[in-house]
This record gives C-alpha cells, structure tokens and sequence, in this order.
C-alpha cells in the first residue's frame, strides 16, 4: 500500500471486507473519507436524515447478516443515528457507524458539535473506538467488523477525528478477521438427541442473528423430517417458511394464545439462535419455572437477555446448529401428531385474511386495511420482503404477509419507529430482484417517509403502504384501557400520502373505499416492477375498525 490519507486506508478497508455500500449524511468532519469514496467501488448512499442512514445500515445488517454501514458527523449527526443503535443492539444486528469528530487539539474544549462517544454510545454498543493513530486506520476497521459480527452480534461505533483522518500512511491493509460459529459435539448432540425421544410435547424456538437462507433451510428440513412443531421469536417470522407443516406461529405482541399455550406446555424447548427474553415470556411471566427443560442453542455465552432455566447451553450459531441436526431423523412423529396438528391449525386460522362481508361496515370515505392486504397477497411473488417498524399497523405485516424464505422479515424489536422505509430502501438496493414491501401507520411514515427521496435517486423500488387512522394508534389503544374516553396527544392530521409520494418521484395512489383497493395494488405493482419506482398506496381507514 503506497501513501495515502487515513480517509483512503479506511474505504480501501471496507472494500477488503466486501462492503458494497455505505449510508451516510455527508459532513466536514470526515471529508478523507469521502474523498476516498470518490474513486471506490464503493456505492456512497446519501440519505436524508443520520436516523434513516443508520437503519438502513442496521437493515442492511439484519438482511445479509454483514455489518451495515452508515456515516454520520459529529454531534447532532450522532445523536440523530442513536436510534438505530439501539436498534441494532437490541435486535444483536451487526453494523458500523462511523462518526467524524472534532480535532484532536479541540477536545475538553467544549468545541463546536463535542462530544464524547464513549459516554454516549458505551452502554448501547459492543466496542466503541476512536482512531486516534492514523496508522491503525486498517487495524481498528478490521477489530470494528470482527466485533459486529462475532458472538452475539451489535453495533460499533467507529469515531474519526477529522484532523488523523488526513494525514498520510503506509504499510498493508490488515486481513478480515474470521468469526467462529462453533459446534455441537457428538456428546451434545447425543444428549439432545435422548431429551428429544423422551419428549411428549417437543418445540423448536427459532429466531435471533447469524442465520443464513441454507441454516434456515437446513432447521425446516430437520422440523419437517421430525414433525417437530416451531414457534417464531417476535419480528423474526422468516426461518421457517409461512406455509410449512411445522410452522406454528410467532411469540410476542400479536401472538395467538394458542402459540403462548404450546410455548408454555412444551416438556422440551429447543431455543435456536434466540433467548426466553421478556417480550417471549409475556413480561417474565411465561415458561419461567425452574422444572423446565430449555435447550439453548447459543452463540453467546452470555446468554444475554435470557430469563428461566437453562438445562443446556450448546455454544453454536444457527449454522452450525443447522448443519449438525439436517438429517437427524429421531422417528417419534407418531408421538407428537396432535400436538403438531393442533398448534398447526391455530396459524392457518390466525394466518387467514378476515371475510370483509363479515366486518362492520367503516364509515364512508374509508377502507378495511384488510381490503388492500388481501389483494395484495394474491399477487406476491415467493420470495417478497416486507418491512414494518412499531405500531398497531404491525398486525398485518406480522400476521398475514406470507414470508417464504429467508431473509424476508426486517422489523425491530425494541419498537423504534421510522424503520420502515429506510429498511426497503437497503432491501431493494442489495436485492432489486425481489419485490420490498413496506407496511407503515400514518405517524410511522412521517419520521422517515423523506427517505423516499432517497430511494428515487438511488434506483430502489418498493411498495408502500401507510395505513392512515389519523393518530398514534398503539399510543391510542394504551389510552384508552387506562383514560378511557381521555383522548389527549395522539391525534394526527395528515398530509395526501400519496401526493407526497408522487412528489420525490414516485407512483401514488390513494384507497378511501374497498371496492379501490384492487385496481391501486394492481397500478402500484406495475410502477414498482415495471417503471422501478417507489409506489405508495395511502389507505384511509376508520379508527374504529382499522384492525383485524
């Protein structure tokens, strides 16, 4: 490597580890960086807002299971993409925000925009570094990714200093580190194997990072061949396919009772790559006796964010897991039928579009959401992406929208909204194959809906729809159960959606009655498919009837 700025050494890094793109809200403290993005490969994604760059590094994250990246400034730009790493952390996402400081000379100065990213980022991050050396430029990315990805994935946050980021280096750029996804021993494996055959009422709970589409296929495969039912992780619907014989459901907000009662009822749970965290077990009250037998397949020795028994704890990834069990073939279906049976039939019905001839009639001017779902689920392709972020509006992503292979659910468990669009926008950017699918509620759109813009000039295509109640709904509903008929800051007066759309450059269409929901999905899907725009159908639903 001859001379260059540190600028250069850190995008020539991110090169060698295979990054493609990077999200970023340009500013004048990490200028060398940009400039090395100048001649890269490299796409450079510049988006709106540091929040909606972030979560699409943290999408980008959740979708390709490689660390996103996004590039924010210093101070208010940091603070703007905080959301997304608490995302990221919560959600054990691996992604790297790069942050441009101050001047080295400038810090305890209370310079302009100072801060310090240690004390703002150290308790919602695995590492955080700051490149004080410019030398060490390819060092600290290189130890930046291996953190994001290794064990229990997270964020990184990576701070530049504006005034080391110029100066010239030499010397190699320093080689990826690999990540372990450890193993099952023939000893685990044969103990599994025994808690399995003795099992009446065995289930497998599956979600969490590090899957991959052949860990994904490979755990259906073993489920299918064992008729062993499985359950989901909250927001994590996508491991085994909606239409499989084993799927049962997913735990969480939304959840049947039935999928509780099985998660509950079950004398052996095999936990795959998730924890028994406190949405799972209803606010630490579910399955949290001491004489449970819960397996944990775990890369994460720490179990963090697990609560209840631990009978085993096998240190592997979902890969390894996936690759050890693929053919196990244990011969007990027999046992468990009913049980399967049962719990399989609870998710059809749950699974199944409400008849809108047996809804009430919503009053004039609006629309059943459900009018506008069901048709756009007779036109989805296999292997479409849906994105949604935190709202009552959730229900019917989470319930309805069919996910067929993996990945094909990106959504947030720590309940941030704003997530929804800037997540099809990375989805459709890595794979403009497949068809992005974005559900968002009316105050859900608007804290990121801008990124839109972002999607027009970068090329990424989706479709968009903003169920409109005129209010913070899942705020609403919570009101409601403790002041009733107290209605007091969550009411919403909307802009027209879909001429919003339409005016970054996109396709809008807009359903105030059932009998228009066919032709809109049918004119948003050609401008997406067809025209690669970003289409948005803006449905007016009445508050009172607006969920299934």
């Amino acid at each position: 490597m001859n001379n260059k700025h540190a600028g250069q050494v850190i995008v020539d890094s991110l090169s060698l580890h295979g990054v493609e793109r990077v999200f970023v809200v340009p500013g004048e403290s990490y200028l060398a960086v940009l400039d090395g993005l100048h001649d890269s490969s490299i796409a450079t994604v510049v988006c709106r807002h540091e929040g909606g760059a972030a979560y699409m590094a943290e999408a980008h994250g959740k979708f390709t299971g490689q660390p996103g990246v996004a590039m924010v400034t210093r101070g208010p730009g940091a603070a703007n993409a905080f959301v997304a790493l608490h995302t990221a952390w919560q959600d054990a996402v691996p992604m790297v925000l790069f942050v441009g400081l101050i001047p080295v000379a400038d810090r305890m100065r209370e310079s302009f925009q100072e801060f310090d990213p240690n004390a703002w980022f150290g308790t919602q991050c695995k590492r955080v570094f700051v490149l004080d050396e410019a030398e060490r430029a390819s060092e600290v990315v290189a130890e930046a990714f291996f953190a994001a990805r290794s064990g229990r994935p997270g964020p990184v946050v990576v701070g530049l200093p504006e005034d080391v980021i110029i100066h010239a280096v030499s010397g190699q750029l320093h080689p990826v580190l690999p990540v372990a996804e450890g193993g099952i021993s023939l000893k685990e494996l044969e103990a599994l194997k025994a808690e399995l055959l003795a099992a009446n009422k065995p289930l497998l709970f599956i979600g969490g990072q590090r899957w991959t589409f052949e860990a994904a296929a490979r755990l259906t495969r073993f489920a299918e061949h064992n008729s062993i039912p499985v359950v989901h992780d909250w927001r994590a619907a996508d491991r085994v396919p909606f239409d499989s014989p084993v799927n049962c459901g997913s735990l969480g907000y939304g959840r049947t009772a039935m999928t509780l009662s099985m998660f509950e009822e079950a004398d052996v749970l095999v936990a795959v790559g998730t924890v028994l965290s406190d949405v799972t077990t209803e606010g630490f009250t579910a399955r949290q006796g001491h004489e449970r037998t819960n397996i944990l397949i775990n890369i994460d020795t720490s179990l963090r964010g697990h609560s209840g028994a631990v009978t085993r704890h096998i240190i592997a990834s979902p890969v390894a897991f996936a690759e050890s069990v693929a053919d196990l073939q244990l011969g007990r279906a027999v046992a468990w039928q009913d049980w399967l049976a049962e719990g399989r039939a609870a998710q059809v019905a749950a699974s199944s579009l409400p008849d809108l001839s047996t809804l009430p009639a919503t009053r004039s001017g609006t629309a059943h959401m459900g009018a506008v779902v069901g048709e756009l689920v007779k036109l989805l392709p296999e292997d479409a992406v849906y994105s949604f972020g935190a709202g009552n509006h959730c229900v019917w992503a989470q319930r309805f929208l069919p996910t067929r292979t993996f990945p094909s659910q990106l959504s947030t468990r720590n309940g941030s909204m704003g997530y929804s669009v800037p997540a099809a926008v990375a989805a459709s950017l890595e794979s403009p194959e497949r068809l992005c699918v974005v559900v968002a509620g009316d105050g859900e759109f608007m804290m990121n809906g801008q990124e839109i813009a972002t999607a027009v000039q970068h090329g990424a295509a989706m479709l968009i729809l903003v169920m409109d109640n005129g209010q913070y709904g899942t705020i609403r509903s919570h009101q409601e159960m403790h002041f009733p008929e107290r209605v007091s800051g969550t009411q919403l007066a909307n802009p027209d959606f879909a001429s919003l759309c339409r005016a970054y450059g996109g396709h809008g269409e807009t359903v105030a009655s059932n009998d228009e929901a066919a032709g809109a999905v049918e004119r948003a899907l050609v401008a997406v498919t067809q025209d690669c725009v970003p289409a948005l159908i803006h449905v007016i639903t009445d508050p009172q009837h607006d969920l299934p």
